[in-house]
């Protein structure tokens, strides 16, 4: 293409800035380099697109210079989604910040490294633009030195803390995004990651060419922390996927968990033939059967590099075997026999099966059939040994350098695995289906949905089998679970909200005998009467008439005939002659809210006691329940317990407008307590609900036995500080907050939290169902 012809893609920059050609010219050469015919018409397109803006030749410049370096480094792809995103961002931004954004597009590809990662990249730039427009300038200037520090996950953290702290402070703002504030380089800090993917690229790939002698393809993946996508490394389409940054692992460095685990997919690569069949086979078998096939491909590679063996063994001497769940420990254990046959601390069946295992390795380690088999074997055993948990605890084994495995599985003509992987596609995720009832009994596959069920079908009505006397949800069924909820959360480090960071998920507990909830009152029959006397008194009484009055809605007879005989009598009559008319209305909306963490398990006196801080808070709530239900007042009955902050786990035990009837109180018979308590998503969660009840006057009632912690932080004050946050939010939209603890320690924290007139502590636990109705009646009487 001669320099009038590339002129007329750029016809913009007119005749008079032919000192500009030589330039151009170059350019374009470079970009006849490093892309296709397909890419060159799609980066010309761009330049006339820039050209359309009308923002400033400067702009077009710059798309023309840069934009053979950012196909360079990630491909030519890019360039539709770059053109794309700075027409979007032109309508909130001037030319010359847009100019600055595409001269720092070759460092942002070259320091992310992939082109799905940019798009996320262009995606948080565009949300910017309509949150902090001011700070677009300032942060591409810094751009270089938020890069080399943060991953892309850790860059939209910091930037939409700036745009949320500083939405209404422009001066604020400019000097977030310009690192020029203590709170910017805190959050900075704060965000850092330890090991860059992109900083060690290439010396990963030497160390596998070292290995093998042959080139590997590696990008890093583009999930973080937000949805726990991108966290486990895979490998799709013959392509390694690695985390954008490793932390370390106790005492193991970032850059070795890159090395081992670039190693071990490269071994999967390398050794893996053909694909194992997924066809019949459950989630929890795939995870037994990966154990196997990864050390399979590990004991190859040990084989031509003993030296691989040292670099994996290390991971499993820093695990904390003791800390894991029972199942997940054995499958642990498991993997480590595999890998040392001198380990022998493990269970025998353990030894015994990974000896069996190395066997047929010694014999054929080239067929992968073995691993299947072997797999299978195991799952076996484990269902002999206690039932197999749910697939998220499964997934949780701490070895941080294996992948995901889905590599050697080969499915049906998707060929894609539908169960299991954070990675799915929306169209393989799991769907359901409203199907008439002839639709299901004709053509139903399998009764009950499993995890790995691709669809689900239900019913507009329940499945009724005649022989069992049931519908089949009440004999096989499992409880449903909702959408996930997101909440921020206060870090009281940075006076900053962190957006989204708590997954909360409704489910239900299994229900009881409702016949445990109607012996309550029979077991606290003495406290059951004086309740009995609460409800009486505050009962509404609907419509009273008060004498007395100067101002009324009706006349009183007897006081105006008495006046008009004082006035007579020349004495000066009593003005108070009308009658006031009120309505006594209750217009209340609760939620009894439960803490159901691990601790409400403990024992209360000495150890053949069976009285459990569960069984109290279910007596306590169960009373609290047959008095609100007695006065007419809108109450709900909820719990919660969590399992760190991606899963908050609420209870609904009786809802608003529900009447307390034996549904509900099976449901509350069942209750189980269990995982820690994360108060603040709850608070929050709690207070969602109650703005959706028409309402003068709305309560959280909270019964705890403890300080708020969670598995995932070790930080005392964190939780505590997001709880009081939660509170004070509550209380900015109408929703109050009360606590009754039953920590005797509480003083230390619990008034920081909900306030000095807001708690109470229950010194004795075993008072906890006299003192809760009291509780009541004195913040709603």
């Amino acid at each position: 293409m001669d320099s009038v012809e590339l002129l007329e893609y750029a016809d913009c920059i007119g005749d008079q800035q032919h000192q500009h050609l030589e330039a151009l010219q170059s350019s374009y050469h470079e970009a006849t380099r490093v892309m296709s015919a397909n890419g060159l018409s799609n980066y010309l397109e761009g330049m006339r697109a820039m050209c359309t803006l009308g923002k400033n030749h400067d702009l077009v410049l710059t798309y023309i210079e840069e934009m053979p370096g950012v196909a360079k480094e990630v491909g030519e792809d890019i360039i539709p989604d770059i053109v794309t995103a700075m027409m979007h961002l032109s309508s909130h931004t001037s030319g010359s910040v847009i100019t600055l954004v595409l001269a720092e597009m070759p460092l942002v590809a070259r320091r992310l490294g992939d082109a799905d990662v940019i798009r996320g990249y262009l995606k948080l730039l565009h949300n910017l633009a309509g949150k902090a427009p001011r700070g677009l300038r300032p942060m591409m200037e810094n751009m270089d030195e938020l890069l080399s520090k943060l991953t892309l996950g850790g860059l939209r953290r910091w930037a939409l803390w700036g745009a949320q702290a500083h939405a209404r402070d422009l001066d604020g703002q400019m000097a977030y995004f310009a690192l020029q504030t203590e709170s910017a380089r805190s959050v900075l800090q704060k965000e850092r990651r330890g090991t860059l993917f992109v900083d060690n690229q290439r010396k990963l790939n030497f160390y596998l060419r070292a290995l093998w002698g042959r080139a590997f393809f590696m990008r890093p993946t583009s999930g973080d922390y937000e949805n726990r996508e991108g966290l486990k490394p895979y490998i799709e389409n013959h392509q390694i996927h690695l985390p954008d940054a490793f932390d370390s692992f106790h005492d193991i460095s970032g850059i070795e968990i890159f090395r081992a685990s670039a190693a071990h997919a490269a071994a999967h690569l390398v050794y893996t033939a053909k694909t194992i069949s997924g066809e019949g086979i459950s989630a929890a078998q795939m995870l037994c059967i990966s154990l196997f096939e990864d050390a399979r491909v590990e004991y190859l590679a040990i084989k031509e590099f003993p030296g691989l063996k040292k670099l994996w063994s290390r991971f499993y001497q820093a695990i904390e075997f003791s800390e894991l769940h029972e199942t997940v420990q054995l499958m642990t254990q498991l993997s480590k026999t595999l890998l040392d046959e001198n380990y022998a601390d493990a269970p025998s069946f353990l030894v015994q099966s990974a000896k069996n295992y190395r066997s047929q390795l010694n014999n054929n380690a080239q067929d992968n059939q073995i691993s299947l088999k072997a797999g299978l074997e195991f799952y076996q055993l484990l269902t002999e040994q206690a039932p197999i948990p749910s697939l998220r605890i499964l997934q949780d084994i701490p070895i941080p350098y294996r992948d995901d495995n889905r590599y050697f599985w080969e499915f049906d003509e998707d060929g894609f695995n539908s169960v299991g992987s954070d990675y799915q596609p929306e169209q393989y995720r799991q769907s359901r289906r409203n199907v008439e009832l002839m639709e299901m009994v004709n053509t139903l596959d399998c009764e009950l949905a499993d995890d790995d069920a691709q669809e689900v079908w239900t019913l507009s009505s329940e499945y009724w089998l005649d022989q069992e006397g049931c519908t089949i949800n009440e004999l096989e069924g499992k409880e449903s679970i909702s959408q996930p909820f997101h909440y921020a959360e206060w870090d009281y480090h940075v006076q900053l909200a962190r957006p989204d960071w708590v997954t909360l998920v409704e489910r239900r507990q299994p229900k009881g005998d409702p016949q445990i909830m109607d012996d309550i009152l029979q077991k606290h029959k003495p406290i059951a009467s004086r309740i009995k006397h609460l409800v009486d008194a505050m009962q509404p009484q609907g419509i009273v008439r008060k004498r007395g009055y100067e101002e009324g809605e009706e006349l009183d007879l007897n006081a105006a005939v008495r006046a008009m005989i004082d006035i007579r009598r020349g004495i000066m009559p009593d003005p108070r002659i009308n009658i006031r008319i009120t309505r006594h209305i209750r217009d209340l909306a609760i939620v009894v809210l439960m803490d159901l963490s691990e601790s409400t398990n403990d024992k209360i006196g000495d150890e053949d006691s069976t009285q459990t801080v569960l069984s109290l808070t279910r007596e306590a709530t169960g009373l609290l329940s047959w008095a609100i239900d007695a006065i007419g007042d809108n109450f709900a009955v909820h719990g919660f317990a969590s399992d760190g902050r991606h899963d908050v786990q609420y209870y609904r035990f009786k809802d608003f407008n529900q009447r307390y009837d034996d549904e509900a109180k099976s449901r509350m018979a069942g209750m189980k307590g269990g995982l820690s308590t994360r108060m603040g998503a709850a608070l929050r969660h709690a207070g969602d609900h109650l703005l959706t009840q028409q309402a003068s006057k709305r309560l959280v009632l909270l019964v705890t036995d403890g300080e708020p912690a969670d598995i995932d932080e070790r930080d005392p004050q964190y939780l505590r500080h997001d709880a009081k946050k939660a509170v004070e939010d509550n209380a900015m939209k109408g929703v109050y907050s009360y606590c009754l603890t039953l920590d005797p320690n509480a003083d230390q924290y619990v008034s920081r939290i909900f306030g000095e007139n807001n708690y109470s502590i229950v010194d004795n636990v075993e008072r906890l169902p006299e003192r809760l109705p009291n509780v009541f009646a004195t913040l709603t009487g």
